[in-house]
């Protein structure tokens, strides 16, 4: 038997369950893991809600089909299943895991990798959503290089910081676009230059980008597309407003507009892959990337993290530890 965080019916974060129930079984490609941290990402936010409606095709209408919440997990692994030949028990791995708000989670060994002994349980758990999304967003989708000028408009977020931090690895100049609060965390990541949102408007200015991140959603398609270069990049990677397909509906409006403009339009699609995440561990060791961690919350305190979170004013990670 484990402790484990459950949600039953949608609703806010405080509707979640600390509950004592089945340790998960292992299937013949999966690794057991006994999970020493995790994070809360936007997608449990929304998975707890049940937001946006469309979510509910497949996760049930009136209530959750899959009561399991949490996707980043770091650990220790405990049993393998009998296809898994990357792991064996004792292993430190990180990666996506099932149900990864628990003190055991399962996970495809697909989803994992190994954890080196310089990088911490706390940071490795940041990385598998934030982190991969940020990833994807700078280096695939915009195509960033040495030289570019690159405008991440929630700098200070999970996403968005360590958006800031890819670009400049990759010899971008970065501009990050926060709140006041926010200004000098931002700088001190890496942004070149920082738009106070308050005071300032990106948009607005005449200075134009070659790549734009837009990871927050609250602007709309022109307003970014205004602050972009006559043939540069937009990435969307997240955010959007609306109970029926909130964070898609800005991702949804760019494929539709993108073959319409001399702008390429891309939007993100987080798929985690063992490369990426070794990616990620390199530039954390490498000291070209520093996660941000918020708040740390026990494994009990989950549904205020998730509340926490829902709010939209962490900064950078929040982390759960388990054990």
């Amino acid at each position: 038997m484990m402790k484990a965080i459950r949600r039953t019916v949608y609703g806010p974060g405080e509707s979640l369950s600390f509950d004592e129930i089945p340790t998960p079984e292992v299937g013949d490609s999966d690794v057991l893991m006994e999970v020493h941290t995790s994070s809360v990402n936007p997608y449990d936010w929304h998975l707890v809600r049940g937001e946006p409606y469309l979510l509910r095709v497949s996760a049930g209408f009136r209530r959750p089909k899959n009561p399991e919440v949490g996707i980043d997990a770091a650990g220790t692994v405990i049993a393998v299943g009998a296809k898994v030949t990357r792991f064996e028990p004792g292993d430190k791995v990180f990666g996506l895991a099932r149900g990864a708000f628990a003190e055991y989670s399962a996970a495809d060994e697909k989803r994992l990798v190994s954890k080196p002994d310089a990088l911490t349980f706390e940071s490795a758990a940041s990385l598998p959503c934030a982190g991969n999304t940020a990833l994807l967003a700078v280096r695939d989708k915009g195509q960033v290089e040495s030289g570019m000028s690159v405008l991440v408009n929630g700098a200070s977020g999970g996403v968005g910081s360590f958006a800031v931090q890819i670009a400049k690895s990759l010899g971008a100049e970065v501009t990050g676009v926060c709140s006041t609060r926010n200004v000098e965390l931002v700088k001190s990541i890496g942004a070149a230059e920082v738009i106070d949102y308050s005071h300032d408007d990106f948009a607005r200015r005449s200075r134009r980008y070659d790549v734009v991140v837009d990871t927050i959603g609250n602007r709309t398609l022109s307003d970014l597309r205004r602050a972009l270069k006559p043939r540069g990049t937009l990435v969307v990677a997240g955010g959007g407003s609306g109970k029926w397909f909130r964070p898609i509906a800005l991702s949804l409006k760019a494929v539709v507009v993108s073959p319409l403009v001399r702008q390429q339009i891309r939007s993100v699609m987080a798929v985690v892959t063992p490369e990426n995440l070794e990616t990620l561990s390199t530039l954390v060791l490498s000291g070209d990337v520093a996660p941000l961690i918020d708040r740390t919350y026990p494994l009990r305190e989950t549904p205020a993290a998730v509340s926490y979170v829902e709010e939209g004013h962490a900064r950078g990670k929040v982390i759960i530890t388990v054990s």
